[in-house]
């Protein structure tokens, strides 16, 4: 994975750091949690990404000598040096020396629970903020929609095809192994190939016909040079005269001993060019060429395709995969929940808003997740200071009324586990295709109606009553005095 530079935050973080630091708060143990409040793509549920990145971020965790030097530079309104020189000479020693747990990638998360959750020195857990952000938000919302698309796909492959349009290089090889993590077979990025082990795929440009003098020849020309990986794009000039030139070098292939792998549509009606070219393949014998399918596509427009009974067998998936199409952004915050005193004790925070679903959640916070006959039925959030209750009734964070009773039968497993003990990593990063093989296993657990893409019903994801009330109680000490009345 990329190296990172602690510089890789807000300069706010670094201001907040430097005032801990100068009233000499820096080591006040803290805890923070990272988490969304609203799915994404009008979704239930999210699946978690980019723990890699900050598993490596905090291993690295280091302010490089040019790092302190540019942080001397900057300056205040009035001029002067913005930080202090005996706090760049903290920053220089500093490492992460706290806990983080987490949600293994390619878990199903939901609103309200975090994703992270970090317990370290509050100058070290503050400085953390943005990158854990910066990781977490982008791959779990693209793992997320890849989750989607394949689904919509499923049981056929989707290739993801989105590097010409991702936000940067940076973005175009996290949002290649979040969507492996989301369910795609392949992607065309080369250089995630390299990196993640993720198998790559691809076919051959409009301009490799365009320099040729005719289609015919450049397709003859490419069968020659790669005669065992051969998709043909036949979509330059005419779909079914590209169809028909690709058939007859098809022909050619099979006589040579090889076979043509597939054809591409790329423009066009898809659905009802799919079906043109699957029966001019099958009629000439070449059954086992795939049918490959891109232009554009999301989880809706394949779904529409398929409805119409397009005979598309592979789906190649760029831009709406990997820069969130319609949704720009995960929206996952990072919000302090607990303080240590200094007689040990923790004190619990909340952040209050007259919107409920922006409030967020106090303690040290732990997610149950409860099953029945290998289906998931309920997640419980709970302070691990006053632990989970056996079945509890967990209340929806952002509708109280709306209640779920887990019967005690039910078995759970926690759902946040230990990375970083004392700033030592304790955790075993699974392989990606291990990683990807959760995301399968998670929602083949979840019940078709949350999963739906319209109208998806709300997976019961809530507070112990402890927590509820613990939130009440902090919510109501926190509101302000009423204003007289007026008269």
């Amino acid at each position: 994975m990329n190296h990172h530079s602690p510089l890789l935050t807000d300069l706010y973080q670094l201001t907040m750091a430097a005032g801990y630091w100068h009233h000499g708060r820096a080591s006040q143990e803290a805890v923070f949690h990272l988490f969304f409040r609203k799915p994404p793509f009008g979704g239930s549920y999210a699946i978690a990404a980019g723990l890699a990145d900050v598993i490596d971020f905090l291993n690295d965790f280091q302010f490089s000598p040019q790092d302190l030097a540019y942080l001397a530079t900057l300056t205040g309104n009035d001029g002067q040096p913005l930080f202090a020189p005996a706090f760049l000479d903290y920053l220089a020693a500093l490492r992460f020396t706290g806990d983080l747990d987490a949600m293994p990638e390619g878990t199903a998360a939901f609103a309200h629970e975090p994703l992270l959750r970090v317990r370290a020195p509050i100058l070290e857990a503050q400085l953390l903020e943005s990158a854990l952000l910066n990781f977490v938000n982008f791959q779990t919302l693209i793992a997320t929609k890849a989750s989607r698309v394949c689904r919509a796909a499923s049981p056929q492959p989707v290739l993801e095809f989105g590097l010409r349009r991702a936000q940067g290089p940076d973005g175009a090889l996290s949002a290649s192994r979040a969507a492996f993590i989301g369910g795609c077979e392949a992607t065309s990025n080369v250089l995630a190939g390299q990196r993640f082990g993720i198998p790559v795929r691809g076919t051959h440009a409009h301009s490799w016909v365009m320099s040729f003098d005719s289609e015919p020849e450049a397709f003859t020309a490419y069968a020659d040079a790669m005669p065992g990986n051969c998709t043909l794009l036949v979509d330059t000039y005419d779909s079914l005269d590209g169809i028909r030139h690709a058939i007859t070098t098809g022909i050619e292939l099979r006589r040579k001993g090889h076979r043509l792998a597939g054809i591409r549509l790329d423009s066009g009606d898809l659905a009802w060019l799919s079906q043109q070219a699957r029966q001019m393949l099958d009629a000439a014998g070449l059954h086992d060429t795939a049918i490959v399918a891109s232009n554009d596509l999301d989880e809706e427009v394949i779904a529409s395709l398929r409805q119409q009974q397009a005979a598309i067998t592979v789906w190649g998936v760029g831009t709406q995969l990997v820069t969130g199409g319609t949704h720009s952004a995960l929206g996952g915050v990072y919000k302090l929940g607990a303080i240590r005193n200094p007689d040990g004790s923790w004190s619990p925070k909340v952040k209050r808003s007259e919107q409920a679903a922006k409030t967020s959640l106090p303690g040290i916070l732990q997610v149950r997740r409860f099953s029945q006959h290998h289906h998931f039925i309920g997640d419980a959030i709970f302070d691990t200071t006053e632990g989970c209750p056996h079945a509890p009734v967990i209340r929806d964070p952002a509708d109280p009324s709306r209640t779920k009773s887990i019967p005690p039968e039910a078995s759970h497993d926690d759902l946040l586990v230990p990375i970083f003990r004392r700033g030592q990593p304790v955790y075993q990063s699974p392989s990606l295709t291990e990683i990807q093989a959760r995301t399968a296993s998670q929602l083949a657990q979840l019940s078709p109606e949350s999963l739906r893409f319209l109208h998806p019903y709300r997976y019961p994801a809530g507070l112990t009553p402890q927590l509820a009330s613990l939130r009440d109680k902090l919510i109501a000490a926190a509101a302000p005095a009423s204003p007289p009345a007026s008269i």
